[in-house]
């Protein structure tokens, strides 16, 4: 059977606890695409991801069916996860402001723009889980799980941290980054990386529902 193991590690009602959860992904690029893959075989039936982007050439050394390209991501992504829920929709201010995050039970945010990020840990930080600082790094060993307050050696998080302090937010939310020191100046990035921080997501994503 399909999930077979998965029920032999987390035992039946655990597993159960984790196919009903309903899943929000942020972005699935180099992150989002290996979150979405870690939780879909790892059981999880209510998984909806939102992206606005197409595939190029430039994706395909870190993010899953990035071969398909000028394809939306979503509808890519689609075909791929049968089942799964899509919204192709680009996101900005207006949208997080607008948009319903109750519904689910973790907002998964891999998304890339910081204004987008701080917003969304302000409307549902109960039931984030952030990536931040990817790129530029391949020692998948330096890669942290923390609260927003405790992570450190992050430019992306440092500045998250700042203007969250400026809005006098003090509330706590999932983290996963590395401290490790960039290794080039620009966006330069390695799938070891990227596809170790969705799949340490994807995994406090299953601890979260499992307590």
């Amino acid at each position: 059977m399909r999930y077979e193991r998965c029920r032999m590690l987390f035992g039946e009602e655990n597993f159960e606890k984790i196919q009903k959860a309903k899943i929000l992904i942020l972005g699935v690029g180099g992150v989002g695409s290996y979150a979405l893959d870690c939780l879909f075989r790892s059981g999880v039936q209510d998984i909806t991801i939102l992206d606005y982007d197409r595939y190029d050439p430039s994706n395909q050394n870190r993010q899953i069916g990035s071969e398909a390209i000028g394809m939306l991501k979503t509808e890519r992504l689609a075909e791929l996860y049968p089942g799964i829920k899509t919204i192709t929709q680009k996101m900005d201010m207006a949208w997080v402001e607008a948009f319903d995050f109750e519904p689910y039970d973790l907002v998964i945010d891999a998304a890339d723009t910081t204004k987008v990020k701080i917003e969304v840990a302000k409307k549902c930080y109960k039931k984030l889980i952030m990536s931040v600082g990817s790129a530029k790094r391949f020692d998948t060993s330096k890669i942290e799980v923390s609260t927003i307050w405790k992570t450190h050696g992050d430019a992306l998080a440092r500045k998250i941290r700042n203007e969250l302090k400026k809005a006098k937010f003090n509330r706590n939310f999932t983290v996963v980054y590395s401290p490790e020191e960039d290794k080039c100046k620009v966006k330069g990035s390695c799938v070891a990386v990227t596809g170790a921080f969705g799949l340490t997501v994807c995994s406090e994503a299953i601890k979260k529902i499992l307590l």
